[in-house]
């Protein structure tokens, strides 16, 4: 079983003026394929999403965290800043898959600044904060998130298919 967090960067759903619709909606498609934690929501302040995304990987609980929000180019959309922080290797392939796929649905993928990277044994990959970009992001990682947490965890040793 893959287990999940799922970590919502936006201050206005902190706040209560926005209720949260991402974190639902990548429950929903991610329940099938792994055990989902409670949601957790915080605003766009780069230490307390550091803390949590340490907190979160280094209890050894999670495989992948998934942040959705705090990646674009405005002044509070310091995501990508506060993972490049806590994490020990970059993962550049996955927010590059995902920016290739969304820039065939919409022109404005290339604003993301997403990172993915591992912290310990856990992946961290950041996702868009609306719930359609999330969901899409998602759909272009789903395809490979058993074999990432299969070789995270040391289970799996060959990445290339045997012919």
């Amino acid at each position: 079983m893959i287990h999940v967090a799922i970590l919502i960067v936006s201050d206005k759903s902190y706040q209560g003026s926005r209720g949260d619709q991402t974190g639902p909606a990548l429950t929903k498609v991610l329940s099938p394929h792994a055990s989902v934690s409670p949601v957790q929501i915080i605003p766009d302040e780069f230490e307390m999403i550091k803390a949590a995304l340490i907190e979160l990987s280094d209890r050894g609980e999670y495989d992948i965290i998934f942040t959705s929000g705090g990646t674009g180019l405005s002044p509070r959309d310091v995501t990508p800043e506060a993972t490049l922080a806590v994490v020990e290797r970059l993962a550049p392939g996955i927010p590059e898959a995902m920016r290739a796929a969304s820039l065939e649905i919409t022109p404005r993928a290339m604003l993301s600044r997403a990172i993915s990277g591992v912290r310990g044994k856990t992946l961290i990959v950041n996702l868009p904060g609306s719930p359609k970009g999330a969901l899409e992001n998602l759909q272009i990682f789903l395809p490979t998130m058993l074999h990432a947490v299969e070789t995270l965890r040391g289970d799996a040793h060959e990445c290339a298919p045997l012919s």
